[in-house]
């Protein structure tokens, strides 16, 4: 008796661990992604002329997902900023070969929405919109004279210098999911408008604004552990 009683234990326990188990499939997800990107910058508004040149940058990150959809990131990356013409706006060029570090949290549309009852909620859940402090180092290695002053006078400004900025951002993440229904590779696509505190980014102090530059990336996250649940599916 003691052991049928044993054997009908066992099996209902062994019964509902695996309907448990296939409960959670499509509520899980992984806590901490790495990834990378590769970026094309240009500068929107500095004291050189706006001449139509994209350079490009590396972006590195750390995220972690305090939901599918909240997610904090810590990023670095180094990249190059050109703008200017000798022949147009009073002959000022430069060149920036610059560092960024930058602390970020990103709200996904899937935090705020129901995305369960249509296929157009479904795609939208995955729009973001991130913001954060950010710190760049600046490193000009070319800057030419300003042809309206004077031989051998130069603008303030300095070839080498740190400053915050305030990266604005919006994109879209595609996710892939796993066996596990999980989401374990990430795709991202998104523009990202860097407002400098300062108005030292090109070199030159001149006129009354700061500088800014926009960055258009793509990358990729790979989860990488800390498995926990959602409050609702993930995936459908």
């Amino acid at each position: 008796m003691i052991k049928l009683i044993f054997k009908a234990s066992l099996i209902i326990l062994l019964c509902t661990s695996t309907f448990l188990a296939k409960a959670q499939l499509g509520y899980d997800y992984a806590q901490y992604d790495v990834g990378g990107a590769i970026g094309m910058d240009y500068p929107v508004s500095t004291d050189v002329f706006k001449s139509l040149k994209t350079t490009p940058s590396a972006h590195f990150n750390f995220t972690y997902n305090q939901t599918p959809y909240v997610n904090y990131v810590f990023e670095g990356q180094f990249g190059r900023l050109k703008a200017g013409n000798e022949l147009t706006g009073y002959g000022r060029m430069f060149e920036n070969h610059f560092t960024a570090f930058a602390l970020k949290v990103q709200l996904q549309a899937g935090e705020l929405i129901d995305y369960s009852q249509s296929n157009i909620t479904n795609a939208f859940k995955n729009f973001y919109l991130s913001t954060g402090i950010g710190y760049i180092v600046n490193h000009i290695v070319v800057k030419t004279p300003d042809k309206s002053l004077p031989p051998g006078f130069m603008l303030g400004g300095d070839n080498n210098s740190q400053i915050p900025f305030v990266p604005l951002r919006v994109g879209y993440e595609f996710k892939f999911f796993n066996e596990y229904n999980e989401p374990s590779v990430k795709i991202d696509l998104g523009y990202q408008y860097n407002v400098i505190l300062d108005d030292n980014l090109d070199g030159y102090i001149a006129g009354n604004h700061n500088d800014i530059f926009s960055q258009l990336t793509l990358g990729v996250k790979f989860a990488i552990g800390g498995v926990t649940s959602y409050r609702k599916k993930i995936s459908y």
